[in-house]
């Protein structure tokens, strides 16, 4: 069974929330937001929570206020874990929704941003999105790329990365532990040609960037602080 940092302190998920809107790109249903006219797309890939979690969207509606184009697809199918759902737990659904395959479903919506004008893209994965994002560095389909408290991701993920990338690690963190985040930064030490970001924050636990707190100052400082690292990754290497 998975570590349970991902599945705890659960969003309450509401599809009418955020600044933007949902529309369909590539056949799966993406919330959106941000400057309609950037040819500078950034793709946010969820936790198992999906793309109705409120904090998620306000994460997004910040990023599109950096002049780009967020995209938040849907790729957990309109099915994100419930916890309360005891006949699905965390491990049935996981392999119900197996994040290696989720390349598969992002590569439409890639076509169809493009079809739209997009020139240059960014993608952000929080936990279980985090394995997307890989995927898509790895395939050179985005330009740069950003893990927050990444799960379901091995050092050979990381060494196939061909684009920039951060990665932005927990202390306590069962899933992607720091001594696992320390060998990601090896790897990419290794590999100069790569530019590479690596951070463990401190007393953070996994989910701190997305599943905190806001009416915590501290819990709410050491998120925007993630987020402000991930927006300055894209600006350094999006906008050019």
């Amino acid at each position: 069974m998975v570590g349970g940092g991902c599945f705890t302190n659960h969003p309450v998920l509401n599809g009418s929330s955020g600044g933007g809107n949902v529309t369909n790109l590539g056949g799966v249903n993406c919330y959106v937001s941000g400057c309609s006219l950037s040819v500078i797309a950034i793709l946010l890939v969820s936790d198992v929570y999906g793309f109705k979690a409120p904090l998620l969207r306000k994460i997004a509606d910040k990023v599109g206020d950096s002049g780009y184009y967020v995209v938040v697809p849907d790729l957990v199918n309109d099915d994100p874990f419930n916890p309360k759902d005891l006949k699905r737990p965390n491990d049935v659904w996981v392999k119900e929704h197996e994040p290696a395959k989720c390349i598969e479903t992002a590569k439409p919506i890639i076509e169809a941003l493009k079809s739209k004008g997009i020139s240059t893209m960014g993608a952000a994965g929080f936990c279980w999105g985090a394995k997307t994002v890989t995927d898509l560095g790895t395939a050179e389909l985005t330009q740069a790329s950003v893990l927050l408290h990444p799960s379901y991701i091995t050092v050979d993920d990381v060494r196939g990365v061909k684009t920039p990338i951060a990665i932005l690690g927990a202390e306590h963190d069962s899933l992607s532990p720091p001594e696992l985040v320390k060998e990601f930064k090896h790897v990419l030490d290794a590999k100069p040609e790569v530019e590479s970001f690596v951070k463990i924050f401190p007393n953070a636990s996994h989910g701190w960037a997305l599943r905190y707190d806001p009416t915590n100052p501290k819990a709410l400082n050491e998120a925007e602080a993630a987020h402000k690292i991930m927006i300055d990754w894209f600006d350094k290497h999006l906008k050019k």
